[in-house]
């Protein structure tokens, strides 16, 4: 039961991830740096920390506990990971919902489900098979199958690209660019896993020893491990707001001040789900799980695009690669989540 427990878990993670940014499309007054500065001081820093030093006894005394390498790991990835979240925020803009998720989705689970099975995890995730398993060629295949996915990704954000040169819908850059950086983007955003994965088992055993709940000392876990990725996401868009002159925007409206910030709270209630998820599949949780929510975050931002027009007026080829790229990733997905049932072997 607790596989299936976990598999459904991550797939609520992805979907809520996923689809947590549609409420930029009703921001008319907030640019980009408005409302990724606001959802992301809530996400990152204020939600997190008050539920930890709210629910966790003797919180500091736990984290003064654990070996500083352990903390400073942790943050090595998340910093990778903000990188990778600032690019993410960027393309949603320049090339769309639909196409950075898919493109970010394939990228980052051919890095987030290898690694664990090379480099082991803390915790439970120790016990993770290696690759050469049965286990784990499965999940380098499903890997595999992801990248065909980006592949078919690509070529239809290309012919879409074409087809809005012809038109005269607005675009907010060229594919090119963007496509580079959400390049760049995917293969740092494993970072998050992995701030989870390999600092987890210190941070939660010292915080459940001190009286802390299961979910509380979880959350203890992101809470310290996103420093890193919360340092870039507040100080860029920050800095854009600085040089811009544009801070009294974000008291212009109330309606997307408070839409900025449920963005915040769906993306750490997604970030919480993920990693609850990861350890109840088990020893390759950190894997499968990672890559089963990615697929379901894919799927939510394609929910997302679809919807709000992306794709309105593209026909053709594009569209049923975009389709065809989005059936590839789900299945890539269900192959990496049936590995896990080679463990239980």
């Amino acid at each position: 039961m607790s596989t299936l427990w976990g598999a459904l878990t991550v797939v609520l993670a992805g979907l809520v991830q996923g689809s947590g940014i549609w409420p930029m499309k009703l921001m008319r007054k907030y640019k980009f740096e408005h409302w990724w500065f606001i959802a992301m001081l809530v996400g990152l820093v204020l939600a997190p920390w008050i539920i930890t030093l709210t629910l966790c006894p003797n919180a500091w005394q736990a984290y003064h506990s654990i070996e500083i390498s352990t903390l400073i790991k942790a943050n090595l990835f998340a910093l990778a990971w903000g990188v990778a979240n600032i690019l993410c925020g960027l393309c949603f803009v320049r090339i769309g919902v639909a196409l950075t998720g898919g493109i970010l989705t394939g990228l980052g689970v051919s890095v987030g489900v290898t690694l664990p099975m090379i480099v082991k995890g803390s915790g439970l995730f120790s016990e993770a098979p290696n690759l050469g398993s049965p286990a784990g060629r499965l999940v380098l295949l499903g890997a595999g199958v992801m990248l065909v996915g980006v592949l078919l990704a690509v070529l239809a954000g290309f012919g879409r690209d074409r087809i809005l040169r012809s038109t005269d819908q607005p675009r907010s850059g060229s594919f090119l660019g963007g496509l580079i950086m959400v390049i760049i983007a995917g293969a740092l955003s494993a970072g998050i896993s992995f701030a989870f994965v390999y600092s987890q088992g210190p941070i939660v055993s010292a915080m459940k020893a001190r009286g802390a709940g299961d979910i509380p000392a979880n959350f203890a876990v992101w809470a310290v491990g996103l420093l890193g990725g919360a340092l870039i996401n507040v100080t860029y868009p920050a800095y854009l707001m600085t040089k811009n002159k544009s801070w009294h925007v974000l008291w212009e409206s109330w309606q997307e001040l408070a839409l900025s910030i449920f963005i915040g709270f769906n993306f750490i209630l997604g970030v919480a789900l993920m990693g609850k998820g990861m350890l109840l599949l088990g020893p390759l949780g950190a894997s499968i799980g990672f890559g089963v929510q990615q697929a379901m975050q894919m799927l939510g931002g394609q929910t997302v695009g679809f919807a709000s027009g992306e794709w309105r007026g593209i026909a053709g080829k594009p569209r049923y690669e975009m389709y065809l790229a989005i059936a590839v990733l789900i299945a890539a997905a269900l192959v990496m989540a049936y590995s896990n049932m080679l463990t239980k072997t």
